[in-house]
């Protein structure tokens, strides 16, 4: 009797919050649905699935706090760069977010506040 093959866990939803987590640059408020997104899949699949959405939500928060400092800091011109580092560090999560859930792992730290 042939043995069944493993199911290959859908991270579909997980790619779709990253690439609003990412269109949030542009848009503004697709991040909100994102993490909504994240926390109603969170827990309903393997470990390392999980961790993604943890890391997702983390990236949610952070970002926000982060960005609401550089934009009171705006008024002091530093913010303008911090913005920008902002963006980039947003960037830079998101892809290895991405890079991970091809390869099927969790983020290699998915309780940083940096990458």
């Amino acid at each position: 009797m042939p043995r069944p093959t493993p199911q290959k866990p859908d991270t579909t939803m997980a790619m779709v919050v990253y690439g609003l987590l990412l269109a949030g640059m542009v848009s503004g408020f697709t991040p909100v649905i994102g993490v909504v997104i994240a926390y109603v899949y969170q827990g309903k699949g393997p470990d390392w699935l999980d961790a993604h959405y943890r890391y997702q939500i983390r990236t949610f928060w952070i970002g926000l706090l982060y960005g609401l400092i550089a934009t009171v800091l705006t008024l002091v011109v530093i913010g303008v760069p911090l913005l920008i580092a902002l963006a980039v560090w947003m960037i830079i999560r998101c892809v290895k977010g991405f890079k991970g859930l091809q390869e099927q792992r969790p983020p290699s730290n998915p309780t940083t506040w940096l990458v």
